[in-house]
């Protein structure tokens, strides 16, 4: 009986494999590579032949010796293997190293931006070659990363402290977020005076009117009440205007992920993570595109669904200009694959994001909206103060934001008042304030910063700020990025020795020569060499300067608690600490704030996990524990009986069922986790109330997660992030 041929397609994801598996028939079988099946060795020794033309010597990768035997063993039986990986340079990378790990003869490679059965087909129809450039980019930034961080991370564990790290693109975005930082700590307040007028008009509506000046003198405001609480008011000028609102370009990755952050509260990664699983159940195009481009059959779809559901009034086709130079204009922006359909997705947060999408599109193709603009400008009646004004809006035609109701804001409806009319004052008051440091940046916000400054690509700026986030050099204070001590630490010290090469400049003109490698206009081995000349002498010129041993003097007042003597500041894995100058001889030590820190105390109780050393009480970044003084071999921790008890809720732990829920202090603020810990890792961020949640799922079983306090409008919510009922408010409008 003759073995039945077949045609072997490849591609990265298991989900990605099945929704294709569902469009081609019996002939095809469809495997997924599990994402990269090759990448360096860990190990730097051996893992670029530098004098040989920075040629990297590829290993199987951990765990991916089963998936490439697989592929292999198909591929002998297969009458044609094709690559049907991502369509970008990443893909083209993991299309090429399946090809050499499996030994593939002439392998045909297939590129579609949407998972869609009329998207397989026509690329079933074009096979073309594997694209050298593409993969011969993406394998000069894999090199450049690793000569950059494990060259510069090496540095700085001998000059800072051992297990920091530095990266190519990672570095950039600390020094952005610290250049930030020092305009905060150098920002000097200035008092200014916001004054407002409470009138009434001849017909009874009252107006609340802001001054449209803010003093920064005590004097002038006091001037500015005293004349306008002495003298008749009247409308000194009411001016109306038509304006309009034009919409957005449908979503690139930067701007899907800047609107994700605002809107819906999702980080970069959990955006790009989440409209990955989309994309792979054939929901929307590919997410990673620096291109505003919309194909003719997707804009002529939305066209028809913008004329059925608003009218073909409101329909209008629109080209926005894609701002990358280097987008590719074959490439489309996000889109949903099918136009017709304002929500799909599984999960809560698939249908969120979704939904964002949708309205995006569809907006970008739709008229203007127009709103109706009115100020009225007050004063006295000899005009001797400024003028106080208050503006309305109302939307008069609504245009695209019928599609996009999120982007509207509120209507401000005021009355219809004529100029000279007289006013009534029922209240003139002032507030005195202090101006505002500059922001910190949000994760949004660095995203459209990297955008702007031409740092990273759409692939990477998700992955830029995790890195950084789970470095420990940035943490999250609400949704602002906040640089800790080492993050601190770390980008001072690459701005004094390597400014260079964390540049602006220096990085945006390294991502554009990039893009002239996949573009065929530049060499790999020029680029390289033209990079790791300089900078591997500035790195062995670095080797001579001193170790960073200490950050400087402490504030004198505080003195040393054992000896009296001048204290420096030092860094230690949970931050800066001050230190006895005359350290070793003196071992006294303060917290940053100046509290004493005691040092280490036997407590003459055994550890009962080793049973080889006592335990041994210590200030730790919460405060006081109990810990095995055989640290680091064993990690065993005492846990605070007597504080959990003083902070016991009272509420049974849903996970374990053995513990309860007792409040303890993070590196984010106060928490309440299960008195089980570290058997039991329950954790929720606010107080439980004692119910648990009933919201009732699609298969009909209740989420039975732990209900929590809210705020003053939602006083009660969800504790699990990912249940409807951990925002009522959304839900009851719903």
């Amino acid at each position: 009986m003759a073995v039945k041929q077949y045609k072997l397609l490849i591609v990265e994801s298991p989900s990605k494999a099945k929704t294709i598996g569902k469009y081609l028939g019996d002939d095809y079988v469809v495997r997924a590579s599990v994402g990269h099946v090759r990448d360096l060795p860990k190990s730097n020794k051996d893992a670029i032949d530098i004098p040989g033309g920075f040629v990297p010597r590829y290993e199987i990768s951990k765990g991916k010796a089963e998936v490439v035997h697989e592929i292999d063993s198909l591929a002998k039986k297969a009458s044609e293997v094709l690559l049907a990986t991502d369509p970008d340079r990443e893909g083209e990378a993991i299309a090429w190293h399946i090809k050499e790990a499996c030994g593939l003869k002439k392998p045909k490679r297939i590129v579609f931006h949407e998972i869609t059965k009329k998207a397989i087909e026509e690329a079933l129809l074009h096979p073309r070659k594997i694209d050298e450039n593409l993969r011969i980019a993406q394998e000069a930034r894999r090199v450049l990363d690793r000569l950059v961080g494990y060259d510069l991370s090496g540095l700085i564990w001998k000059k800072v402290r051992y297990g920091l790290s530095a990266g190519r693109v990672q570095s950039p975005a600390l020094r952005i977020i610290m250049e930030r930082e020092r305009e905060i700590r150098a920002f000097i307040p200035e008092a200014y005076w916001t004054l407002t007028a409470k009138v009434k008009t001849q017909k009874g509506d009252i107006l609340e009117m802001s001054c449209t000046e803010e003093p920064r003198d005590e004097d002038t405001v006091k001037n500015i009440l005293k004349i306008g609480r002495n003298n008749p008011w009247l409308v000194r000028e009411v001016k109306e205007s038509e304006v309009g609102r034009s919409p957005k370009a449908p979503f690139i990755t930067s701007t899907l992920q800047q609107a994700a952050s605002s809107r819906l509260g999702f980080a970069p990664s959990r955006t790009m993570g989440v409209a990955q699983k989309l994309y792979e159940k054939g929901l929307i195009t590919y997410m990673r595109t620096d291109s505003t481009n919309l194909s003719k059959d997707a804009q002529s779809a939305i066209i028809a669904e913008i004329s059925k559901r608003y009218g073909a009034n409101m329909a209008e086709e629109r080209v926005y200009k894609t701002k990358s130079k280097n987008a590719q204009e074959a490439h489309e922006a996000i889109r949903p694959t099918d136009i017709t359909k304002d929500s799909q997705g599984i999960t809560p947060e698939e249908k969120k994001l979704y939904e964002l999408i949708w309205a995006r599109t569809t907006a970008s193709q739709m008229v203007d909206a127009k709103l109706a603009r009115t100020t009225i400008l007050g004063n006295v009646a000899d005009n001797s103060i400024p003028n106080f004004s208050i503006t309305g809006s109302r939307v008069i035609l609504s245009g695209w934001l019928s599609a996009d109701p999120d982007a509207r804001g509120e209507d401000v409806q005021l009355p219809k008042v004529a100029k000279g009319e007289m006013l009534t004052l029922i209240e003139l008051s002032d507030q005195a304030k202090f101006t505002e440091p500059p922001a910190r940046y949000s994760e949004a916000g660095l995203v459209k910063e990297l955008e702007k400054r031409g740092i990273g690509r759409p692939s990477t700026y998700a992955s830029i700020i995790k890195t950084i986030i789970d470095r420990g050099y940035v943490i999250k204070d609400g949704k602002a990025l906040k640089p800790t001590d080492t993050g601190d630490v770390v980008s001072s010290f690459l701005e004094a020795n390597f400014e260079h090469y964390i540049s602006d400049v220096f990085t945006a003109e390294m991502e554009d020569k990039l893009d002239d490698i996949a573009n065929g206009t530049r060499e790999y081995v020029k680029t390289l060499k033209e990079f790791y000349g300089p900078f591997s002498k500035d790195l062995k010129s670095k080797e001579k300067i001193d170790k960073l041993t200490t950050l400087g003097d402490a504030d004198p007042m505080h003195k040393c608690p054992k000896c009296n003597g001048q204290m420096i500041i030092k860094l230690s894995r949970t931050g800066k600490f001050l230190s006895c100058k005359n350290y070793p001889e003196c071992v006294g030590a303060r917290m940053i704030d100046g509290t004493e820190l005691a040092g280490p105390r036997d407590t003459g109780e055994l550890c009962p996990k080793c049973e080889k050393a006592n335990l041994v009480e210590r200030d730790g970044r919460f405060g006081r524990f109990i810990a095995c003084g055989n640290y680091p071999k064993c990690k065993f921790i005492k846990k605070d009986e007597t504080g959990a008890l003083g902070n016991h809720t009272g509420v049974p732990c849903p996970m374990c069922k053995k513990g309860f829920m007792t409040e303890r202090k993070g590196r984010f603020g106060i928490f309440y986790s299960c008195t089980n810990y570290p058997d039991c890792k329950n954790a929720i961020k606010a107080k439980p109330t004692g119910r648990f949640c009933e919201y009732q799922k699609v298969d009909g079983s209740k989420c039975g997660a732990l209900m929590m306090d809210g705020t003053k409008t939602i006083p009660e919510r969800c504790s699990n992030k990912l249940c409807p009922n951990h925002n009522p408010h959304k839900l009851t409008k719903e």
